[in-house]
């Protein structure tokens, strides 16, 4: 019998995203193609650094265990199948139980979406990132230069999400982008009872929250889920925001509204182990605190 990936948590990741392949790059950069698989051969033995995403692949495979594998996480790269092998051979050894992937030597790997019914994708490829993003799945394109997670919570798995255009559609934001804040202000308060339509990363937050109702042992310690809502919305639009995520029946553990401040130093407190946003500037805030992928979805990436 086939195996199958239904009712599994599909993450589909590039490289890049999982594992510090910047100085490889350059080189693929500088030359061509078998200038970097010459040079990716040459380290096959030699385990590449963890990458931005790493922590928060670690830790979703850590709730797999012999009873239950509730998470799948596939490399879809446009790596060369040569350099493929160093890929998994360094998965291999940091413990990362991860078996498949896709290498497509430059060509976009998001077509492979769809067959696997992927829930995530993370890509520093923004084509790729767009284009998974209009086949319907969650995706954001990982920034490389962000700082790596904070290793203080080895057993609890932080993510943080921005809201309008991330978790919700950005229903609010083109009122925003079109009429100004004191509109914004008025057309949420008036809806305050009425939730928001979901957005591209409503089905990973619903994902999540399945997972950690019904989160497995590791080791004998329990691995657990925390998310936070990190938005800059404020009073009196906050309402709409809980009211939304309430109707939907999920429970976030914190709720960050910052009025317009910048993201990056709270989220630095969060620690989380990953972080997506709509917009390039609170990314670029966020990256030099934490773990960042921009999602490139909503009015204001039209």
């Amino acid at each position: 019998m086939a195996s199958t990936l239904d009712g599994k948590l599909v993450v589909a990741i590039s490289s890049r995203a999982l594992f510090d392949f910047e100085e490889e790059n350059r080189a693929f950069e500088q030359g061509d193609d078998r200038t970097y698989m010459q040079l990716q051969l040459s380290r096959l033995d030699e385990p590449a650094k963890p990458g931005v995403a790493f922590s928060m692949v670690q830790k979703l495979l850590a709730f797999n265990d012999a009873n239950a594998q509730p998470v799948e996480v596939v490399i879809l790269s446009r790596n060369d199948p040569v350099s493929g092998m160093r890929v998994f051979r360094s998965a291999k050894h940091y413990g990362l139980a991860i078996q498949r992937g896709s290498f497509t030597r430059g060509r976009a790997p998001w077509r492979y979406l769809k067959p696997l019914k992927a829930n995530l994708f993370l890509s520093t490829h923004l084509s790729d990132v767009r284009e998974a993003l209009a086949a319907g799945v969650p995706a954001a394109q990982v920034y490389p230069h962000s700082v790596h997670a904070s290793n203080a919570h080895p057993n609890e798995l932080r993510i943080a999400f921005d809201g309008d255009a991330v978790l919700f559609s950005d229903e609010a934001e083109r009122i925003f982008q079109e009429q100004g804040l004191d509109a914004f202000v008025q057309h949420e308060s008036q809806r305050a009872g009425q939730p928001l339509p979901g957005g591209p990363f409503k089905p990973l937050l619903e994902a999540l929250q399945r997972m950690q109702q019904a989160s497995q042992q590791h080791d004998g310690l329990p691995i657990a889920i925390r998310t936070a809502l990190v938005t800059a919305r404020s009073a009196p639009s906050h309402e709409r925001a809980i009211r939304t995520l309430m109707d939907w029946n999920i429970e976030i553990d914190e709720a960050i509204f910052l009025g317009g401040l910048a993201k990056g130093e709270f989220l630095r407190e969060f620690e989380p182990d990953f972080f997506f946003d709509d917009q390039t500037g609170h990314v670029e805030s966020a990256a030099s605190h934490v773990p960042s992928g921009h999602v490139a979805s909503g009015t204001r990436n039209a």
